[in-house]
């Protein structure tokens, strides 16, 4: 490798690294492969026992309720990697989990119990491996091709959309024409196969051991700050982070009339909002116990999870594609004449786009977009990229509301008019999500890498949490009196209303990105660290 290719971190990519995306497109066919069914399913065979007009909002509530797991789990996947087994073995045993999961749903798809225990098991898996495949990505490169990262980034999430894609567009043919045990087992079978290609690269992969018990961790600096006394001053920070825990127990006590996910994810954000705020308040009286190389970390970290806070309103978003526009989709006409030839297009099918999508976007940003706005001065820094996409999944919300008051107004409305919305969204998503593994992974201190991509995925759960707050509150019947004097439809009043979330989450990450410090967190190579 030459002098300069080390400098500039353009060195050679490593071997390894067909075998992680190669998993990851047939892990992504599998988990998309039964996604993009799962509301439509519900709706038409799994929750007949219902009445018909609650069981499309009683599908939605599974859907997000599911998602909330999958972008739970990493929390536990990441402590689970970076303190005891390390990411390779951890992904390994937690993707056993997820075919059993996928199982359950071929063998239960009548089952109601057997049904869900399966879905339980695809988001403990899926979610546990989520925060640990794209770190150990990360891991893979040092400061020699740490430069060829962004590139493997983008073709990591590129494989993710193609599995996604194909999947897209096959299972809702398989589920109408060969029925569920068919449509959820081609998904299994799909999942067993990325254990077995993760599992043959074992001999390449560089496996960064678990971090070992750290008296400077970013828990024990956090708890010395909250609990930290000063002669003659009082303890705010601490009496913030107990105003969360209030806040916790009050969620807790709110499960009979909100349900246990709410009441549950809820206590969990005011657990980390208010303790994250106490800490900050009180953190520089950790200086002089812990060292000063803890203390900036925890800092940084604090940090990075205000990013992660302000992109949640694009989550709420870009998730409801698999459920609000599906749902919105069956009303619509699916008869499209195209080519010469007329077809149907089923409502799931229309997932397919966003994949499709992603992969003709990602390589026209990076060839066409980015050099252009260079050319005109305008760097397009991650903060901005993501600032930017969060901007155009509201956009999109706004074309897929005036749609749904035109079919509100009883006006026939062809499924192709989701074609637009689907852009702006995608679009949206390639500048937020694509952008958000590379910022995560970059941001994160050597100790905390796994614990910090799960942070991001808990970004998603609080997404989908905000869906389900907003569902439940419709409900309210003082809600849908004030909705019915706007002169607008309940489902349109939503998509309206998620609109403007995203301007104003767009506004505020706009602004505290001019405030954010970017820093370089990547692994040194053994060759520059002997150097």
């Amino acid at each position: 490798m030459s002098q300069v290719e080390t400098q500039d971190g353009m060195g050679k990519l490593p071997r390894q690294i067909p075998f992680i995306i190669a998993t990851e497109g047939c892990e992504r066919f599998s988990f998309y492969g039964m996604r993009n069914i799962l509301t439509p399913f519900l709706i038409s065979t799994l929750l007949l026992f219902m009445p018909e007009p609650d069981r499309a909002g009683e599908a939605k509530h599974v859907f997000h309720t599911f998602v909330i797991g999958v972008y739970f789990f990493p929390l536990l996947g990441g402590w689970l990697a970076d303190r005891f087994f390390g990411k390779y073995d951890t992904i390994f045993w937690l993707s056993l989990v997820y075919c059993a999961g996928h199982a359950c749903l071929a063998i239960w798809d009548e089952n109601l119990n057997g049904f869900y225990l399966g879905l339980f098991l695809i988001a403990l898996g899926s979610g546990g491996i989520k925060p640990l495949i794209s770190s150990f990505v990360g891991d893979q490169f040092d400061q020699t091709n740490k430069g060829k990262a962004k590139i493997v980034f983008d073709a990591f999430y590129w494989m993710i959309n193609f599995g996604s894609f194909f999947a897209s567009l096959l299972m809702p043919i398989f589920l109408k024409d060969f029925g569920p045990s068919i449509a959820f087992g081609i998904p299994g079978a799909l999942m067993f196969i990325a254990t077995m290609i993760f599992w043959s690269g074992r001999k390449k992969y560089i496996n960064v051991p678990p971090a070992p018990p750290d008296p400077n961790s970013f828990t024990r600096v956090a708890r010395t700050a909250l609990l930290a006394a000063k002669p003659g001053e009082s303890r705010p920070g601490l009496m913030m982070a107990g105003v969360g825990v209030v806040g916790a127990l009050t969620s807790f006590a709110m499960i009979p009339s909100w349900g246990f996910v709410i009441a549950a994810c809820t206590a969990l954000v005011l657990l980390l909002a208010f303790g994250g705020i106490g800490t900050s308040m009180q953190l520089e009286r950790a200086r002089g116990i812990h060292p000063d190389e803890a203390v900036d970390g925890v800092r940084a970290v604090m940090r990075i999870l205000i990013v992660f806070a302000l992109t949640t309103p694009f989550h709420s978003l870009f998730d409801q594609k698999a459920s609000t526009w599906i749902v919105q989709a069956q009303s619509m006409m699916p008869t499209v004449s195209a080519f010469g030839t007329t077809f149907n297009i089923l409502p799931a099918q229309m997932q397919a786009l966003n994949p499709l999508l992603v992969m003709i976007l990602i390589p026209l940003n990076n060839l066409v977009l980015y050099p252009m706005l260079r050319v005109i001065g305008i760097e397009p820094t991650a903060l901005r990229r993501m600032a930017t996409g969060i901007a155009f999944s509201g956009l999109s919300w706004i074309v897929i509301g005036s749609i749904q008051v035109s079919m509100d107004a009883g006006e026939p409305m062809s499924i192709t008019w989701q074609i637009l919305p689907y852009a702006l969204l995608t679009f949206g998503e390639v500048l937020v999500s694509a952008t958000g593994l590379e910022f995560a992974y970059s941001q994160a201190p050597k100790s905390m890498k796994g614990v910090i991509m799960a942070f991001w995925f808990l970004a998603i759960t609080v997404g989908s949490l905000w869906v389900l707050i907003v569902n439940a509150a419709v409900k309210n019947e003082a809600v849908i009196s004030q909705i019915a004097n706007s002169g607008m439809g309940v489902i349109a009043f939503q998509m309206y209303f998620f609109a403007a979330f995203a301007f104003a989450a767009a506004l505020a990450f706009a602004w505290y990105a001019t405030r954010y410090r970017m820093v370089d967190n990547y692994r040194i190579s053994t060759a520059l660290a002997a150097a």
